[in-house]
């Protein structure tokens, strides 16, 4: 895996974490000590100072109450982080079906201990840092990310930010919104070389 796969690899596994659980406080402590490099003017480069800023401006007990409230919630929180929701307009459609079937061709299932479907976002972001960690071919990746990520990100990003109780997951929908925005240029027909800005 060269430089920049891995760096994708990592963004994924960042944002499959952060949207599976509130960040804990060595997370926190992490994204607080992000130094961007490159030109402010990139993106990326600003998702990364915003996520930073407001990770500085946290505490966990907080980001606890605010993810509680956004996806949990009582009964259901203020956002909905499945796909079948926002492409089909209820949980359980279509989209998670024609999931199902792309993932069991590619040799994932889900853990018996996992309880909702395969199709929230922490576990579509999950499928795309394994497809990259192992190296496999980058139409797959292509594949994975136009037919179950690409339809619905925006979507998704626009009901965070729009929630009431939306905080620090605001920064996350502008990394996400950045990185997203790289990868869908990247799995065009013909994607160009795509920079993604490094953190260290």
């Amino acid at each position: 895996m060269n430089e920049q796969q891995q760096i994708r690899q990592e963004i994924y596994g960042l944002l499959a974490h952060l949207y599976r659980v509130a960040p804990d406080q060595n997370v926190i402590d992490w994204l607080s000590g992000i130094k961007v490099e490159g030109d402010d003017s990139h993106e990326m480069s600003k998702a990364w100072s915003v996520i930073s800023d407001a990770a500085k401006n946290s505490e966990q007990e907080a980001l606890e109450d605010e993810y509680q409230n956004l996806f949990i919630g009582v009964g259901r929180g203020e956002v909905m982080p499945f796909g079948s929701w926002h492409m089909a307009g209820a949980l359980m459609e279509k989209p998670l079906v024609a999931l199902r079937q792309d993932l069991m061709q590619l040799g994932f299932e889900r853990a018996e201990e996992v309880k909702e479907p395969e199709d929230h976002i922490s576990a579509l972001c999950e499928v795309m840092a394994m497809l990259i960690e192992s190296g496999d071919a980058e139409v797959l990746q292509q594949r994975f990310f136009n037919r179950h990520i690409q339809p619905w990100f925006v979507s998704l990003c626009d009901q965070i930010t729009q929630a009431e109780h939306a905080n620090f997951y605001k920064s996350v929908v502008s990394l996400t919104l950045a990185f997203f925005s790289v990868e869908q240029t990247r799995f065009a027909k013909n994607p160009n070389e795509i920079e993604i800005t490094e953190v260290q």
